[in-house]
């Protein structure tokens, strides 16, 4: 079963085709990489499934329900979440409070119970501190809740990224270079915490430069190339395409 069916998307940005008639799905329950070259399209693809930005033909169909043309907000309601290419925390704030920012996606109390403080208000405000403790030690991030996150390693910061998008409790989650600016030890990490990630149920789409990370923690790989797929498989397949190849290093006329 699919948890994510992309038809035939397309987006153009005035005159340059960014994402060119793609179509993939993402089984239930699986880890898939979605792979190319600089400006291949990868980040775009993720905005439009995210609500970032809107797209001009396809669909997106996320547990057999389209969300296209939803808001960033309600996409997330549904169970989809994301980290960026770019690390986009709050940099002023703990550890502990940037998981809490994710953590308030999933909570019911209104602005006028906050203020008047009700007991509804204060026991889901601890319920979700709770979560956001468990959800930090999931990642490996516990002894760092009171720090803040400006004063993290940035690897530390990567993985916090990942624990406030786990704590809008996703379905889907999405992941833009998660191991961008890692060291090998920190990347051997990372590999280990995806893995635990979906074997919690939670189905894994992610863009990653790193092909040696790609090929070892993804079941099947999408492959964009000026923003058309070329080629879709297992990594022994994708890894072996001539297509691919030729995109990753050029032919020997270029």
């Amino acid at each position: 079963m699919s948890m994510l069916c992309i038809k035939n998307l397309t987006k153009r940005f005035g005159g340059v085709m960014a994402v060119n008639d793609v179509s993939f799905e993402v089984p239930a329950g699986s880890i898939m990489g979605l792979i190319g070259p600089n400006g291949a399209g990868k980040t775009t693809v993720f905005n439009l499934i995210t609500g970032i930005c809107r797209p001009d033909q396809g669909e997106i169909i996320f547990d057999e329900k389209s969300i296209v043309n939803l808001l960033t907000h309600n996409i997330i309601s549904l169970g989809i979440a994301r980290t960026f290419q770019t690390i986009r925390l709050f940099q002023n704030l703990s550890v502990l409070e940037n998981v809490l920012a994710g953590r308030h996606s999933r909570m019911k109390s209104g602005s006028l119970r906050a203020m008047l403080r009700t007991p509804f208000q204060r026991g889901e405000e601890e319920a979700a501190i709770a979560k956001a403790v468990q959800t930090l030690n999931f990642v490996g991030l516990r002894r760092d809740a009171a720090q803040l996150a400006k004063n993290l390693s940035y690897g530390n910061q990567r993985l916090l990224e990942i624990a406030r998008a786990l704590a809008t409790e996703p379905r889907l989650l999405i992941l833009d270079e998660p191991a961008g600016g890692m060291n090998e030890q920190e990347t051997t990490n990372l590999i280990t915490l995806i893995r635990k990630i979906r074997d919690q149920r939670t189905t894994i789409l992610l863009i990653e430069h790193d092909m040696s990370l790609v090929m070892r923690v993804c079941e099947n790989i999408v492959v964009l190339d000026y923003g058309a797929k070329i080629s879709e498989g297992t990594a022994e397949t994708v890894k072996n395409d001539p297509l691919v190849i030729e995109a990753y290093l050029g032919t020997d006329e270029e």
